[in-house]
């Protein structure tokens, strides 16, 4: 090996590194040469505390790393037309406005059934673990193209893991302004099932509307992580009753008593009462709604939850019940004791 390598140094091109590829040989001496000077990513545990963690995602080419360059202001991550140029999910802390954050670029997501390459699974695989640790997920779309089944299934995965959830529409400055109008229309259309989220119309590449992008991220954050007291709950909860009563189930009224927090990103709200098996999923969007409205849970899906109370005349009854068997079967054992009777004299 080192016979022919010494043919190398003739070239001038510095010091041949002799290596076997199929065995690993000088393989990793290599990779440190070429890995030299490049600083390796924040590990997940050096993340600031209280930091904002925002997952940029969306299909590949959509502008995802040109926007998280220019929200940073500095070319950090590697933007190019080709998609598929993120493979793997990227930390990048910042601060800005007196808050600190964390911008996670993910690879973009394309349908199951087109993705053939081990590296790109794992990419994926990488995207939803960002999804699944962020705060805040801004989801990213293309102008030009058309809002499609795959941006919803997207869009979708963050919706189940509860997000918050901002809707980036990039590349808006190169549409004319009659078109405008049908993309509109397009969104409100195709993204019916997350009516709580804002739409934003950005150009990553000049900085139109990103920062408007950042003060969303920043109130979406601050609604994920709220806390509400019981009261304020309950009283909300008998503000809707009042102004819109739950239906009759057999002829009886569904009873909601009170209700309180059960957890917070996203906002989970559990609500006590009687046949709550039976309230319909529109009376819970209905609620949803309103404590959305009422404690500005801006861009949050609000998680509502049940829970049938006991009945408290029930053990009662069952005692009571208990009493009466118990008390006939006494009686009917003495009716069947035979008595003898005394001998005549």
């Amino acid at each position: 090996a080192g016979v022919v390598s010494a043919d190398f140094h003739s070239l001038g091109l510095g010091a041949p590194y002799a290596i076997a590829a199929s065995h690993g040989d000088g393989c990793a001496g290599l990779m440190l040469q070429v890995l030299a000077g490049f600083e390796p990513p924040p590990p997940a545990d050096s993340v600031p505390d209280g930091a904002i963690r925002i997952a940029v995602i969306g299909r590949p080419n959509v502008g995802k790393s040109t926007l998280i360059n220019r929200l940073i202001g500095e070319e950090r991550v590697i933007a190019s037309d080709t998609p598929g140029t993120t493979r793997d999910s990227i930390l990048v802390p910042f601060q800005r406005d007196d808050r600190e954050f964390v911008l996670i670029d993910t690879a973009g997501v394309r349908r199951k059934s087109k993705i053939e390459d081990e590296v790109e699974k794992a990419s994926v695989a990488r995207t939803l673990q960002a999804i699944a640790e962020a705060h805040v997920v801004v989801f990213v779309v293309d102008a030009h193209d058309l809002i499609g089944d795959q941006d919803a299934s997207v869009l979708g995965v963050a919706l189940a893991r509860g997000r918050a959830l901002l809707i980036a529409v990039n590349k808006w400055d190169g549409i004319p302004m009659e078109q405008r109008d049908e993309i509109r229309r397009q969104l409100e259309t195709r993204l019916d099932f997350v009516p709580f989220a804002p739409v934003h119309f950005i150009s990553a590449r000049h900085g139109t509307g990103v920062g408007e992008l950042v003060q969303a991220s920043i109130r979406a954050y601050d609604a994920a992580m709220r806390e509400i007291s019981t009261p304020l709950l309950t009283r909300a909860l008998e503000r809707a009753l009042q102004a819109h009563q739950p239906p009759l189930v057999r002829g009886r009224r569904i009873k909601l008593r009170y209700a309180h927090q059960g957890g917070r990103n996203p906002p989970r709200i559990i609500i006590h009462g009687n046949q709550t098996v039976h309230v319909p999923d529109a009376y819970t969007r209905y609620l949803a709604n309103v404590f959305r409205r009422e404690f500005d849970l801006f861009a949050s899906p609000v998680s509502v939850e049940y829970r049938t109370d006991a009945n408290p005349y029930e053990r009662r009854t069952a005692a009571k019940r208990k009493q009466l068997e118990a008390a006939k079967g006494g009686s009917g054992s003495r009716r069947h004791v035979t008595r003898r009777k005394a001998p005549k004299a």
